[in-house]
């Protein structure tokens, strides 16, 4: 079976998550991935804990489905591998800081002139223009200067560190996806390709949605628990007896005519999302003295049977096993190279015609070198001389 992305074929030059993150989607939905790694240049994530045997599992995961060619950039050799394969993919995939790459003699201008179909996606941190175009950054240094953080977490404790990298996934992977498939499209129309800069902190800085709609329309400067969805209401967690958790978010009137009534507070339902701060307030109280009186177990059946948008926090152990995860396949056994397979995240996404099925964990830096080299019409003994010579390892 082929995936709809059979057609493209993707040199991924990223490391860590974003890049990676987004050619693993790309891969699953049927893209020919071809990472190129550097010899000896450390990829954290194959270092990443935890480990299943020898394998890190997060480069098992986000390296799944893709083909490794290792090459030394500096050497002009290399230089014509990559001329050659450039020729033949329709997608670059980078995330070095702006200039790098063009060090290197593998710009965008430079590799267009080989084939001007070809979309040339760069992820970075800040973009390639601006002051902190050269700035190092992380997730967390994203986030902060997009906004974001201002308003993520509890007042008296400050921003909270997320569990997951929004900035990185949702904002460099996905949107570095949504870029080039839109280039693609454009592509289809004009036959070009071209160049797409995407800046982590610009797309963090979008998902502000609400909150930054507001402030720039209204000057309504967003903080931390005093919006609606952030803490300001009664959209909040909520404690059970021994300490468990539970997702309330009824905002509607006959979702929070639900909680109220489950919970023996009826005369409170009116309150919602309408009511003052200091109402609001007390509702929140009078949830959580409501919810602490009973166990985890018993608040899970009470709302089972109701539309009432209240959930449990479960742990990924939990998560799992959640009978609508397990029926939307949400795991997937992936083979490995010993002839087993590995548990793995599955691609989230449905398509009627279906996905294939997950060819291979991550692959060994370099393990598909010779059988890449002699697709693009390298003798063995050619390819014997450049591995002597370190081109190629």
């Amino acid at each position: 079976m082929q995936g709809p992305l059979a057609s493209l074929k993707v040199l991924d030059f990223s490391t860590l998550l974003p890049g990676p993150f987004a050619s693993l989607l790309l891969a699953d939905m049927g893209a020919e991935v071809l990472r190129i790694e550097a010899p000896g240049r450390l990829d954290l994530l194959r270092a990443w804990p935890p480990h299943d045997g020898e394998v890190s599992a997060s480069h098992a995961w986000i390296n799944r489905n893709k083909r490794s060619l290792v090459l030394d950039l500096k050497q002009a050799e290399a230089l014509a591998v990559i001329h050659r394969l450039v020729r033949e993919h329709d997608i670059l995939l980078e995330q070095f800081r702006p200039g790098v790459m063009d060090r290197l003699g593998l710009g965008y201008e430079t590799l267009k002139a080989l084939n001007p179909r070809l979309i040339y996606v760069s992820i970075t941190g800040y973009g390639q223009t601006g002051p902190y175009r050269d700035r190092a950054g992380h997730d967390i240094n994203y986030l902060a200067l997009s906004g974001l953080a201002s308003y993520t977490g509890r007042r008296e404790g400050g921003p909270l560190p997320l569990g997951m990298q929004v900035a990185d996934v949702a904002g460099g992977s996905l949107h570095g996806v949504i870029g080039l498939l839109a280039a693609v499209i454009a592509r289809q129309q004009t036959g070009l390709g071209q160049y797409v800069d995407v800046s982590m902190t610009d797309c963090a800085f979008s998902l502000n949605a609400m909150a930054g709609a507001g402030f720039l329309a209204c000057g309504v400067e967003p903080g931390p628990e005093e919006q609606m969805l952030n803490g300001g209401s009664f959209y909040d967690y909520y404690r059970s007896r021994e300490g468990r958790w539970f997702s309330v978010g009824s905002l509607e009137p006959g979702f929070m005519q639900q909680l109220c009534g489950a919970l023996g507070l009826a005369e409170l339902a009116a309150q919602g999302l309408l009511s003052e701060p200091e109402a609001q307030q007390a509702l929140k109280q009078a949830l959580q003295v409501e919810f602490e009186k009973r166990d985890f177990e018993a608040l899970c059946a009470l709302f089972a049977g109701l539309d009432a948008c209240v959930e449990p926090v479960l742990s990924l152990a939990e998560a799992v096993e959640h009978p609508q995860l397990r029926a939307r396949e949400v795991v997937v056994q992936v083979p490995r190279g010993d002839g087993g397979t590995q548990a793995q995240m599955a691609c989230p996404l449905k398509f009627s015609q279906g996905l294939p099925a997950p060819r291979h964990i991550g692959a060994r830096p370099g393990e598909h070198g010779d059988e890449v080299l002699r697709e693009l019409g390298y003798s063995e003994e050619r390819i014997a001389v450049l591995r002597e010579a370190g081109v190629i390892a």
